[in-house]
């Protein structure tokens, strides 16, 4: 070991291994508290008399927040390095708690979601990459699998809390703060693993684009991208309402259930199929979205709970699995300098489904009844995931030298709906 990196290694207390899985816990917390709210807007829609337009809103004010902080500062620790910006973003993420902590309107409710959401987008390319620099092999399993079980965990646990614990609308924000106070203890303590480089002004402008020969496959992928991220906002968003109209039932458990289902079924497909080629993974998740998404729309219309549970599972599967294969496919077809303005594009494209379809959703419950807006809803999903499955079926074969959308690049993906991939370089850090 070099006596530069010996040094380095000195300036953190934290053993590596022991930094990894604390910053793993971070990210996982991150999502936790992204999905905390979700089983609270019932509370705070009966508190302040605010509608579901409303609601909506206040959602995907966090979507949008994200996706800009995540467009411009998904680069910047590269260049101050990764310890300041987590735990800046650790330090505006307990800003966020402390506004849900006080909030007693849906203006203070959406500050904070705002705040939240521009957190989220600064921590998660900075711990990404801090993961890779500590653990490379353990890496790529923990980026796309904790933040999923994170989204899981933290809308079951802010449920059961809500439900069961005092001081509802504050216990779990209460909880959370104290979580990232000690997350910032812990980014103090773990070493430095990035560099300090020039240029961190030039990092903060956006980066987009798509290339002539990935543009073909982007337009065939969107429709499954627009599938799989709209569904996941509803879950997020409206899913712990329809939950309870569903089992006419005021406890808050069962909201906080079908998204535990959702998305800790999606983080469990990418682990297991992980090695699965693109096509493999885009055809058979577009194939359990489909047929997942067909059961819930069954469920809200008959108003069957334990088959909304098995249709959020199967779609939760195809959820994670239709990811895997969008975000493989065109990867692998963007050559290495067209890598990260093709991945930008995708989650440009995915938050803005996350955000854009639900607002419509929520405008449409003014005129319409949320019953009616979740089956039109659910069914506009599931022809976007039949559509979708065309991405996973034979095409043409690449002209010699073109890179093949049907195999996977060497690392998984981002999780749904998370973590972008760290496109620095990791062995300068090392």
């Amino acid at each position: 070991m070099s006596t530069i990196q010996a040094a380095r290694r000195q300036a953190g207390v934290l053993p590596d291994s022991l930094a990894f899985w604390g910053l793993a816990g971070v990210l996982a917390l991150f999502m936790g508290a992204a999905s905390a709210p979700s089983p609270l807007y019932q509370v705070y829609a009966a508190e302040w008399h605010f509608s579901s337009l409303t609601l909506t809103v206040v959602f995907a004010l966090y979507a949008i927040a994200l996706l800009a902080a995540l467009l411009v500062t998904g680069r910047l620790s590269d260049h101050l390095g990764r310890r300041p910006v987590i735990i800046a973003a650790l330090l505006t993420e307990m800003a966020a708690m402390a506004c849900f902590i006080v909030a007693g309107s849906a203006v203070v409710l959406g500050l904070a979601r705002v705040l939240q959401g521009a957190a989220t987008g600064m921590a998660i390319g900075a711990l990404s990459a801090a993961l890779v620099e500590l653990s490379p092999g353990s890496a790529p399993v923990v980026n796309s699998a904790s933040p999923t079980f994170g989204l899981a965990a933290g809308a079951l646990g802010a449920s059961a809390l809500v439900q069961y614990g005092p001081a509802p609308t504050r216990l779990v924000y209460w909880l959370l703060l104290a979580s990232f106070a000690a997350g910032a203890v812990l980014a103090v303590l773990t070493r430095e693993t990035g560099q300090r480089r020039p240029g961190a002004l030039a990092s903060l402008v956006p980066k987009a684009s798509v290339s002539p020969r990935v543009r073909p496959m982007f337009f065939r992928v969107l429709p499954c991208l627009v599938a799989l991220w709209a569904l996941s906002g509803f879950y997020l968003s409206l899913g712990p309402g329809l939950a309870a109209r569903i089992t006419g039932s005021g406890n808050l458990l069962w909201g906080g259930l079908v998204i535990f289902l959702l998305c800790g079924c999606g983080g469990l497909a990418v682990i297991l199929a992980r090695a699965a080629t693109a096509r493999t993974a885009m055809l058979w998740g577009c194939a359990a979205l489909f047929t997942g998404v067909g059961l819930t729309f069954a469920a809200i219309a008959a108003s069957i709970f334990p088959l909304f549970a098995v249709g959020s599972v199967i779609a939760g599967a195809g959820f994670g699995l239709s990811f895997l294969g969008a975000f493989r496919t065109l990867a692998g077809l963007a050559a290495p300098a067209e890598r990260a303005g093709t991945i930008a594009l995708i989650y440009i494209a995915s938050y803005l489904a996350f955000s854009v379809p639900i607002i419509a959703a929520g405008i449409a419950t003014t005129s319409f009844s949320s019953h009616d807006v979740a089956l039109v809803f659910s069914a506009a999903v599931a022809v976007l995931a039949a559509v979708g499955t065309s991405a996973g079926l034979p095409a043409r074969h690449p002209a010699p030298g073109e890179p093949s959308p049907l195999h996977a690049i060497a690392d998984l993906p981002p999780c749904p709906g998370t973590v972008p991939p760290h496109t620095g370089h990791a062995s300068d850090a090392r």
